[in-house]
């Protein structure tokens, strides 16, 4: 029952992607390409002092990194560069099977923790997160200008 809601949920980011689409004054836009299976996303945040304010992805490739991407957009925005880094860790602790959806705490993105089981498919989930952490790491190196994007 609970894997079928998880199934749903991933289906649905999937075909209705949220934040798709490239951002305009990106203040940080990291590119990566699984080169073993072709899955590619843009990763882009604007931020507001410490706070990400927006998060859009371009890419293509299977379910899993598509709605994986889908879903980080729809969790980071809002948060603080460090709870966004808090939460990128938690998601790469379950997703790798160190953590139990319950103990990762993380709603919705709880629906990726069944690819722990598929370690194929583990990059697939990870390669926005891995896109979240390059773009973070240039944020918190000086990279983001003051204020919101001009």
């Amino acid at each position: 029952m609970l894997e079928e809601l998880y199934r749903e949920v991933i289906l649905d980011h999937y075909k209705s992607p949220r934040n798709k689409g490239p951002l305009a004054g990106a203040h940080a836009s990291v590119h990566l390409h699984n080169p073993l299976c072709g899955d590619e996303i843009t990763l882009a945040l604007a931020v507001e002092g410490e706070t990400i304010r927006e998060a859009r992805f371009t890419g293509q490739g299977c379910s899993i990194s598509q709605a994986s991407a889908s879903m980080l957009t729809e969790a980071v925005k809002g948060k603080t560069l460090g709870e966004a880094r808090e939460m990128l860790a938690r998601f790469a602790r379950m997703v790798r099977g160190e953590l139990t959806p319950e103990a990762a705490d993380l709603g919705d993105l709880e629906a990726l923790a069944g690819v722990s089981r598929f370690p194929v498919r583990v990059k697939c989930a990870m390669l926005a997160w891995e896109a979240l952490d390059k773009d973070l790491a240039h944020l918190e190196e000086g990279g983001r200008p003051e204020g919101p994007p001009g």
